[in-house]
């Protein structure tokens, strides 16, 4: 009995009994004879096949992974993203020389036999067995085809591939029963096309047009005979024979094809002989695959489009699903980026902040009404080196973000403002707002539950000469914490809860608001995506539209492109148009007169809010006009840097302010993005200044003695709003003296009333 070779391998005698044993199967098979017998040549052996007549009849041949091209909102290019760099062509626009080439050196007898050359099987027999070992393979071209389909649907997991190609007779029948009906469905000619486009060339390249354009940045239809045997000699080892790394090898192999054209006729010796002369001459063409290529400094909004298809149950009812969707490509993504937009807001990011600056910005813009994100950028570019980032700091963290996103400061007010409203509270509202005070305390929340000041927080505002009264109107423009916190607590927490349910407004990490007054002044951490549509609500008077990036997908199937489903933006009332009315209006005072004057826009209508948080590690502006939102962030994504005597894009700050840096990124952004499109107008309202429309508010504070009001059950909280102030104007109850810094709060603001604090 012959003995296995060191290693486990099969003598020459056996290699060539087996090989034997396939050529007569194979003959078998071709003639139409069933095979019972079949476990005689092991085929019913573990980790074979069950038996010949069981393997299924029919192969679908498997669509091919290709590039995703994504495109903006006007057709450009953006990027490419593929997990195989591949384009599909047709064979009348691949070379006649590629295609006889690979021919040639692959399958000479290709068009002379069938699925199986049986004459080829016997010449590898005969040739193995005198080598010793196994120099020469049999398969022909539409059996190395199959092969390649079991490659190409094991897609990126290993243990598919390696299944796809074990050196075992069990795979080797399958092969053949599959190359049988693939001859009889498809014919010679597709065959051939089928196999130039699934084939793997080396340098990421998959079949022959991703080569051409690899190797010699050209189309397959263009490349000559010395090319075409070039790309044909690598099919066989693509590492071995790898021209950018090995010439001298790449050369030899690229001979030996142009003398079997020659061998063969396809070519003469004289012209085999010439093509041999010349040096190989590439123009290799770097792969640009992925989102960190993208042009426009959009690569952050191209990896938003694929979390969005990665997560959206519309492209599959799973992840996996989705995923394989993805990676197999041949997609084209119009997605609703407005070029214009775009650059203008990498233009604004560039003039204002330095990508090697301690601190980073992010800015994105939304259209009212409909949802779409216009733009999207940042400070630091897309990447993994020095001062690069992959975390996109404008979105959520389970689309690409930072874990928490970033507490908004003051531009939350805005929020407690329209729950207010709402709820039937005048913009005429007064509050004694003193310089500092405690949180009012209990504050009614949800579900009957009460916050309570266990702790004595406290909160003040940015400067000791912002006292009070204030009404609405001033008491935004000059971004009074107080104000906002007696408003709030006034009011109650769900109000507020639940109008930032109704514009979708949650922390960065998905998690909803904590009940607490602190999120008044923005102590949570917010993500600019999320504010920016927020205030897009604002906008369109009322409506909430959820955030989309992506306007068509077409998806190229064979020879044919087919229309996907993408997600469609839907659309709610958030709050009354009345009520955005007079939001609209109140923010139009915050940069015509307020804290953010360096924001306001020249030639159209604006409005917006201002936003600094407790140490001044984030500064915000968030503003929008009648057709266009966005939200500017600016500071440390560790949340490590306090923006005090700080550099920022090559100017010395002594205290950053957020209408200060964020406002004229905004801005610029702003008219860069709208320059040349219609300047629409709000719909204001008229807001008298001076009237005191509190007295149901236990305003009891201002006369000194600390009474309650006379309205409804919640006079009783104006009665201790009013005690803790009452000595603001002569009365009997002094203000207490406060220790400092209640805002200190956790690393993502606190969740019992004292996270970070807002400031203007």
């Amino acid at each position: 009995m012959p003995k296995k070779r060191s290693g486990g391998g099969l003598s020459p005698t056996q290699q060539a009994a087996k090989f034997l044993g396939v050529s007569v199967l194979a003959g078998a098979v071709m003639a139409g004879i069933a095979l019972p017998a079949a476990g005689a040549l092991g085929l019913a052996a573990k980790g074979s096949v069950q038996g010949f007549d069981e393997i299924p009849a029919n192969l679908k041949s498997p669509q091919l992974s290709q590039r995703t091209t994504i495109l903006d909102g006007a057709g450009n290019k953006i990027a490419s993203v593929y997990s195989r760099d591949r384009t599909v062509v047709d064979l009348k626009d691949i070379s006649p020389y590629m295609q006889k080439a690979i021919v040639a050196i692959e399958d000479s007898r290709f068009y002379q036999h069938g699925a199986i050359d049986l004459k080829g099987v016997l010449r590898a027999v005969n040739k193995n067995a005198q080598s010793g070992g196994v120099s020469q393979g049999a398969s022909t071209l539409t059996q190395q085809l199959v092969k390649n389909y079991f490659i190409e649907e094991a897609g990126d997991d290993p243990t598919k591939v390696a299944q796809a190609t074990q050196q075992t007779l069990g795979r080797k029948i399958r092969e053949l029963k599959y190359a049988i009906q693939i001859e009889d469905k498809l014919g010679k000619k597709k065959i051939l096309e089928n196999y130039l486009n699934i084939t793997f060339f080396g340098e990421q390249a998959y079949g022959v047009e991703a080569a051409a354009q690899r190797y010699f940045s050209k189309h397959a239809k263009d490349l000559s005979l010395p090319e075409a045997a070039l790309l044909a000699g690598i099919v066989q080892s693509p590492s071995r024979y790898d021209p950018v790394n090995d010439e001298a090898e790449a050369t030899k192999r690229r001979n030996i094809v142009l003398q079997r054209m020659a061998e063969i006729g396809d070519i003469s010796q004289a012209e085999a002989d010439k093509a041999k002369e010349e040096p190989i001459r590439l123009h290799v063409r770097q792969p640009k695959n992925g989102c960190i290529t993208a042009s426009r400094g959009a690569s952050f909004y191209c990896k938003y489009v694929e979390h969005v298809f990665l997560s959206d149950p519309v492209f599959g009812k799973t992840r996996e699903d989705r995923a394989k969707v993805w990676n197999r490509g041949g997609l084209t993504i119009r997605t609703t980026l407005d070029p214009q937009a775009q650059d203008s807001v990498q233009a604004s990011l560039k003039e204002h902040v330095n990508k090697s600056d301690k601190v980073a910005a992010a800015a994105t813009l939304v259209e009212p009404g409909t949802g779409k994100i216009l733009a999207m950028g940042q400070s630091k570019p897309y990447g993994y080196g020095k001062n690069e980032t992959e975390y996109n700091y404008s979105v959520d963290r389970d689309m690409g973000g930072s874990n928490f996103g970033f507490p908004t400061g003051s531009t939350f007010k805005p929020f407690v403002a329209a729950a207010a409203i709402e709820n039937g509270r005048p913009a005429t509202q007064e509050f004694s707002s003193p310089y500092q005070m405690l949180y009012p305390s209990p504050v009614q929340a949800c579900d009957g539950k009460q916050w309570v000041n266990n702790e004595n927080a406290k909160v003040e505002n940015e400067s000791e000469s912002e006292k009070g009264p204030y009404a609405m109107k001033e008491a935004m423009a000059k971004s009074v914490n107080t104000y906002f916190v007696q408003l709030i607590s006034s009011i109650g927490l769900c109000p507020v809860v639940k109008m930032t349910d109704a514009m979708h407004v949650v922390q960065g990490d998905g998690e909803k608001l904590p009940q607490v007054p602190a999120i008044a002044l923005g102590s949570k951490g917010i993500s600019p995506l999320t504010m920016a549509n927020a205030y897009a609500t604002f906008a369109s008077r009322g409506m909430y539209c959820t955030p989309i990036a992506i306007e068509s997908i077409t998806q190229k199937i064979g020879n044919e492109r087919k229309s996907m489903q993408v997600p469609k933006s839907t659309c709610s009332r958030a709050m009354t148009e009345q009520t955005a009315d007079t939001v609209n209006t109140l923010l139009r005072g915050v940069v015509d007169s307020g804290t953010g004057q360096q924001a306001g826009l020249t030639d159209r209508e604006s409005a917006g809010k201002t936003g600094t948080t407790d140490e001044r590690k984030n500064a915000w502006f968030v503003g929008y006009t009648p057709n266009m939102a966005g939200a500017v962030w600016v500071g440390s994504a560790r949340q490590n840097v306090k923006m005090v005597n700080i550099s920022i894009g090559g100017v010395y700050h002594p205290l950053v302010y957020g209408g200060q840096v964020p406002g004229p990124i905004w801005k610029d952004a702003m008219s860069g993005a709208l320059q040349g499109k219609p300047a629409g107008s709000f719909n204001l309202v008229d807001i008298p200044d001076g009237d005191k429309g509190h007295d149901d508010q236990g305003d009891g504070g201002h006369n000194g003695n600390g009474n309650g009001g006379n309205g409804d059950n919640r006079g009783a909280i104006g009665g201790i709003i009013g005690g803790l102030d009452g000595g603001q104007n002569g009365g009997t109850f002094p203000t207490p003296s406060f220790p400092g810094g209640f805002v200190q709060g956790q690393t993502n603001g606190g969740t019992n009333g004292h996270g970070r604090g807002g400031r203007g």
